[in-house]
């Protein structure tokens, strides 16, 4: 779309259209302002079946196989390449993708660079390196159009982690910080449209010491009722309330979710299991849905495959933002271009932020970057790293049905037990071992070709030493066809159970985002990577989680089939990428999609980016929102959070605009 410039200039640009960054535009525009989004990705396209078709003909079906630019058929396979994934440095917007993961080492695949393990590193070691576990999208909309729906808050205690427990940092004000965004949770339920039982959420956080009154108490509701739990929630709900962690009682709670439970605005959830990587009806909300609502305001404009590439500085005012265009995605750049306007925003999450303020190191005085007179840019990068459990239950519970979670086990977010490990909230999935071991396919090689990469097919001992073979009536390494293969197919896959556990991360100065020297197709540097798992307090809730795994299958009656990682490799071709050994064990973790810090709020600007308004210590007129704020990771999906502060941020600009 061509850019009308209004006859009295933008009042804002924004970088990024992720849900963030149209929140943002949505609640200016609404207020008059003239605000210019500059979005590096294509438009939302006018029918999503474009980006299913990509995702139906995808060989992995992986969280960003629906989206541009192609990540798979991309080049001619190899052995070291067997899926044609795309060399970063061809593309004009690259991104990390969970396919990158395995080869983290190969430059020529992994968009992030990392350097190489240490030589002779001990697999215990907290100094060992490892593969970064989450990925994001760079198109209009953002990584929503991939995320889980899960619209929980954070916890008072979440943002004085450091004051109460003596761990991390607090962000800035402590617990007061939670009271103060607790109006704008509110307003980004509404925003998202959540669906939820709101008695059961006021139960959980009763157990928590947290409650609610007025305005903000009894007399909220949810937007939607809630999305019916599944059978798999039912068997949870009926079995763990005889366990405990740490003295603290389990029980399953229903999760609040970002989709429709009754039709609205949009259709309503019809059960799809693949709302990860797409909600092929759009049950789910997605940041596209809040960029159309600030479009029609008629005072937002987007350009579009308009790459961010240098932050201009008069004096201590940012007062433009560097473009360059491009056509297709491997295509030269076809022009560039300057914006301009009274205040800027950057959501452009928590890596391209980052990278985008460490390129802009040639203004007179900010030799390293804008914003960056604390050095902290790029610094403190978190996930939820996951542990994973899988099993399966003595009678069907029919997975691989409805959304990928529905509900989970919420009591160990928070506890004494935090002055000494991490707290998590644990998932209860509903598409049975997909995640765990890529089933249904897995599983349905091992029974064709004789194989046992699932343990249900052969000799294995799980590591409570209970044998694994499904039917002991076969002989391992069956090779079966017509029925007794879809007998067995069928007896299996409705029994599966997975738990994901959500464990957060402190701050690490040393995990960061840097500038590498490769360059993408635009010649803008590819971000390197530095991240590690060093604390105990983290590797602790590691411990914890396998344990308390073990408890729940128990409990439930099923038998339990979490593989053993194989040993690490930190040298040679094949260097392992998430596993590490800690008190004579051996984890592998996961990402959670969820990419934290790099340019946090705090109380002061010699360690911090931003102040407690999201606004630049350095720069009055320059803003960040998205997840890269968060001073820590805290224990809840991290989206309803983000949305709460775009909210904020945006009453924040307003006020400042006058």
């Amino acid at each position: 779309m061509s850019i009308v410039t209004p006859s009295g200039g933008f009042d804002v640009v924004i970088v990024g259209s992720g849900i963030a960054g149209s929140i943002v535009a949505y609640q200016l525009g609404k207020a008059g302002k003239q605000v210019l989004i500059v979005e590096g990705g294509p438009p939302v396209p006018k029918s999503r079946e474009e980006y299913l078709q990509t995702f139906f003909t995808s060989n992995a079906k992986t969280p960003e196989s629906p989206y541009p630019p192609t990540i798979q058929g991309a080049v001619p396979a190899t052995d070291d390449n067997p899926l044609g994934q795309p060399n970063p440095s061809s593309l004009n917007t690259p991104r990390y993708t969970v396919l990158q993961i395995n080869a983290w080492q190969n430059r020529n695949i992994s968009y992030f660079v990392y350097d190489a393990p240490q030589a002779g590193i001990a697999p215990d070691s907290p100094e060992l390196t490892f593969a970064f576990g989450s990925s994001y999208e760079r198109v209009a909309g953002g990584t929503t159009w991939h995320w889980l729906g899960t619209s929980l808050n954070n916890l008072p205690n979440d943002f004085q982690l450091k004051s109460r427990y003596g761990q991390g940092v607090d962000w800035p004000g402590g617990s007061q910080f939670f009271y103060r965004l607790l109006p704008y949770y509110r307003k980004a339920t509404e925003v998202i449209g959540v669906s939820a039982d709101k008695q059961a959420m006021v139960e959980l956080y009763k157990t928590f010491n947290v409650e609610f009154s007025g305005e903000y108490g009894d007399n909220y509701g949810f937007p939607m009722p809630g999305i019916v739990e599944s059978m798999n929630d039912v068997l949870y709900a009926q079995k763990v309330t005889t366990l405990k962690v740490d003295d603290i009682p389990l029980f399953v709670t229903p999760t609040p979710q970002g989709r429709n439970s009754r039709p609205g605005n949009r259709r309503q959830c019809a059960g799809n299991t693949n709302c990860i990587p797409i909600c092929p009806i759009q049950a789910k909300y997605d940041g596209s849905v809040t960029l159309a609502q600030a479009l029609q305001t008629g005072n937002v404009q987007i350009l579009y495959k308009a790459v961010a590439s240098n932050i201009r500085l008069n004096g201590n005012q940012v007062s433009g933002i560097d473009y360059i265009t491009y056509d297709s995605q491997t295509g030269p750049s076809t022009g560039t271009g300057t914006v301009t306007a009274k205040r800027y925003v950057l959501a452009a999450h928590a890596i391209e932020t980052p990278k985008l303020l460490l390129m802009s190191k040639n203004n007179p005085g900010w030799p390293n970057g804008v914003a960056n007179s604390s050095g902290q840019v790029g610094r403190n990068l978190m996930d939820h790293v996951m542990y994973l459990a899988w099993g399966l239950a003595k009678d069907p519970i029919y997975a691989f049905r409805g959304p990928l979670s529905t509900a989970g086990i919420e009591a160990a977010r928070d506890g004494a037990f935090r002055s000494q490990r991490a707290a998590y909230r644990i998932e209860i999935g509903n598409e049975g071992w997909n995640w765990a071991t890529n089933d249904p396919n897995t599983t349905l090689s091992d029974f064709i070709f004789g194989q046992n990469n699932t343990q249900l097919n052969g000799d294995s001992l799980n590591q409570q030493s209970q044998p694994l073979r499904f039917d002991p009536t076969l002989p391992a390494f069956s090779k079966l066809f017509g029925t007794r293969l879809v007998n067995a197919l069928n007896a299996i896959y409705v029994r599966q159970l997975r738990l994901g556990y959500l464990i957060e991360q402190l701050p690490d100065p040393d995990n960061r985002v840097q500038l590498s020297s490769l360059t993408d197709n635009l010649g803008l540097p590819r971000p390197a990577v530095t991240y590690r798992i060093r604390d105990d307090y983290v590797r602790n809730a590691f411990v914890s989680a396998k344990q308390v795994s073990t408890q729940i299958f128990n409990a439930l009656g099923a038998k339990e089939y979490t593989q053993l990682p194989a040993a690490v490799q930190s040298s040679g071709d094949t260097v392992t990428p998430t596993t590490f050994e800690y008190k004579g064990d051996r984890f592998t973790f996961y990402g959670a999609g969820h990419i934290i810090g790099t340019y946090r709020m705090g109380t002061a600007p010699r360690d911090s980016v931003l102040n407690r308004r999201q606004q630049s210590w350095d720069h009055s007129n320059l803003y960040m929102v998205g997840s890269g704020v968060f001073p820590s990771t805290a224990t809840a999906n991290p989206t309803l959070t983000i949305a709460a502060l775009a909210l904020q941020a945006a009453d924040n600009i307003l006020h400042d605009l006058g």
